[in-house]
This record gives structure tokens, sequence and C-alpha cells, in this order.
């Protein structure tokens, strides 16, 4: 296989070695968060994590979220059910806390531990029945993963287009700043 260049997204660098075919887009989508989660934190600067322009979710939840959402549906995807420290970090999402660079090192690390449970997920395993949740809604192991997945994906982007927001309310202060003094 060619090396892809740098700015190649993750599904468009071919299969990755070690990975069910099947779970491929998964894999893919997982790759792809970690890679713009460390953009977005060498970019945000740490007053800006937990902002909430509007009313709307801060970066640091988006990612807190991304990982913590990761972790819970891939553990319904084992066949079990959520643990006390599950259930708590559930809670805390929205908390504001550590900077940007630290939460998104706890999501790289759920991301690593979601791909080793990839890894280790066999085919055959994909259509076997889950409940999810404390009502055991009905789903399939390959249906979490997806889910999951797509889930990691909407807040990742969903942390990105609140930073560019916060991005550009910035500039435009500074804009404004500028415009008063000259």
């Amino acid at each position: 296989m060619a090396t892809a260049p740098a700015a190649t997204e993750a599904w468009q660098r071919g299969p990755v070695p070690g990975y069910e075919p099947l779970l491929m887009p998964v894999v893919h989508a997982l790759i792809q968060v970690s890679e713009e989660l460390e953009r977005l934190a060498a970019e945000v600067d740490n007053e800006e994590t937990w902002l909430r322009p509007g009313g709307a979710a801060s970066i640091g939840f988006h990612v807190r979220h991304a990982g913590g959402a990761l972790d819970r549906l891939f553990t319904y995807a084992r066949g079990e059910m959520l643990s006390v420290p599950q259930r708590a970090a559930l809670r805390g999402e929205g908390e504001p806390g550590e900077p940007l660079t630290h939460v998104v090192a706890g999501v790289r690390q759920q991301i690593e531990t979601a791909l080793e449970q990839l890894r280790g997920t066999p085919r055959d395993r994909l259509l076997e029945e889950r409940r999810v949740g404390r009502a055991g809604l009905p789903s399939t192991v390959l249906g979490l993963l997806f889910h999951a997945a797509e889930h990691c994906t909407r807040h990742a982007g969903q942390a990105l287009t609140t930073a560019r927001i916060l991005r550009g309310t910035r500039a435009e202060q500074g804009g404004a700043a500028q415009g008063r003094t000259s």
C-alpha cells in the first residue's frame, strides 16, 4: 500500500491491517476522530475549552462526551452493563475542568481501547443481539459499534464547529477593538 499524504482522511488510506473488513468504517471513523481532536487541542486556548457560546455545549463537553459515549457503547457491545464509574463520568461530562489537551489525551486512550476491542471482534458475532441501558433497548454488536463511531464523529464535529465560532468571535472582537483605537 502506498503511503498516503497526511491530509488524506483515514477512510481514503485503505484498509487498516488486523481488523475485520466489515468493521473498517468504524476503524476509519475512530482514527479520523483521534487525528481531528489532536489538531483541535493544538488550536484551542485553555480558556475557550469550557466556554458555551450562545448557550451551546462547550468544546470540552463535546470531546469528553465523544470518549464517554464511545466507552459506554463499546461496553454494551461486549454484552456488559455500565459500571458505577462510567455512570458517574456521564454525569460529569459537562463540568468544566482540565485543559483540552488533557481531555483529548483521555479520549485518545478510549479510542485506543476501542480499537483493541474492534481488533478482537470476530465477524460471526456482529449480528448478536445486545441490550442497551437500564431499559434494555434492542441492538446488535454491529449496531452498537457503528453508532459509537457515528456518535463520536458527530461530537468531534460539534467541537470543531464550536472552536470555529469562538475563533470568529475572537477575531471580530479584535477587529472591533482595533477599530476603536485608530
